[in-house]
């Protein structure tokens, strides 16, 4: 969910993809979370995960996970995640 996701290439996709992969690429112009891209979209988080995840490998974005201190569960994620809420 706090992993950011850049767009791989500068041009636009074309129809052989789908209107969601379209809609991401474009997005991922300027780096975003996953989660940003989920709420812009308006489309659940976890459809919003696997778009990015076949889109990586297929080499259309990159995904930079970020470095956790304390674990997946950490005070620090759950601050970060809400700020990013609260934001959107």
């Amino acid at each position: 969910m706090e992993a950011l996701v850049s767009s791989a290439t500068s041009a636009q996709l074309g129809t052989t993809y789908t209107r969601e992969h379209r809609a991401i690429s474009e997005l991922c112009r300027r780096v975003r979370s996953v989660a940003e891209i989920s709420s812009l979209l308006a489309v659940p988080l976890g459809v919003t995960r696997a778009l990015v995840a076949d889109m990586e490998a297929d080499g259309l974005v990159r995904v930079y996970q970020p470095q956790l201190e304390a674990g997946p569960t950490g005070r620090g994620l759950l601050e970060r995640v809400l700020s990013g809420l609260r934001r959107l």
